[in-house]
């Protein structure tokens, strides 16, 4: 593949403390094990751009159980109305223990990640707290959107044609990221050991429906990561 058509980036998502064992408020099994992959990644030579997020929420954020009692969090769902248009069609969303609030320690960065000099960009989501964003590019919503990153115009501006998704949750964050990844036209893939999900036994599941989807899931010794090495 020519460099005129190869214009990789790399999207690590939500390597946070309160996703990561041992200590997360929301910690998902073996989060912490994707770190030295995502830094493996990191060091490639090929990426054009090299973009961190960071769930950035407010303490009355509308995903935390503790802002709906008695509803209970992992259980229990809330209905997300867009603050812009209350006529625009309501979704539903999964309640959460809090987690990743603003200036906490629990939204911080895991400190093994290799940012200082590697990271083009940390960008922060979530902020509004009456709409949920997994995606690193944008809320559900779209008339007319609440919460946009900016991700896809930077990505543009670079030039970029294929994504490259890692981070937590897979199931969560980085399947909607990828999504909309996607969506945006960017050839996009997840890389498998680099992250977890939060249903581990649900994710080979939705890896058949986001391959159908058009989403790759690659390994390591791929021919897609080879690609980055050359």
């Amino acid at each position: 593949m020519s460099t005129n058509t190869f214009k990789p980036a790399l999207i690590v998502v939500d390597l946070q403390e309160d996703f990561c064992p041992p200590n997360g408020s929301l910690a998902v099994a073996e989060g912490r094990e994707t770190v030295a992959v995502v830094n493996r990644l990191l060091e490639l030579p090929a990426f054009v751009l090299r973009v961190a997020t960071q769930d950035w929420h407010p303490q009355d954020h509308i995903s935390f159980a503790s802002n709906h009692a008695p509803k209970k969090p992992f259980v229990d769902f809330a209905t997300v109305v867009n603050p812009l248009n209350p006529d625009e069609p309501s979704y539903e969303t999964q309640l959460w223990p809090d987690h990743c609030v603003q200036n906490t320690p629990g939204a911080a960065l895991v400190p093994e990640l290799d940012p200082a000099h590697r990271l083009d960009e940390i960008i922060k989501k979530g902020t509004n707290k009456d709409v949920e964003m997994y995606s690193a590019f944008y809320d559900p919503f779209t008339n007319p959107r609440v919460s946009d990153s900016g991700l896809a115009g930077k990505l543009q501006a670079a030039g970029v044609t294929h994504v490259y998704v890692v981070g937590l949750a897979a199931d969560f964050c980085v399947r909607c990221t990828a999504l909309d990844s996607l969506k945006e036209g960017f050839t996009t893939y997840i890389v498998e050991e680099g992250t977890r999900a939060v249903n581990g036994a649900g994710w080979p599941e939705q890896m058949q429906g986001l391959e159908a989807l058009g989403v790759r899931v690659v390994r390591m010794d791929g021919p897609e990561v080879a690609l980055l090495k050359s």
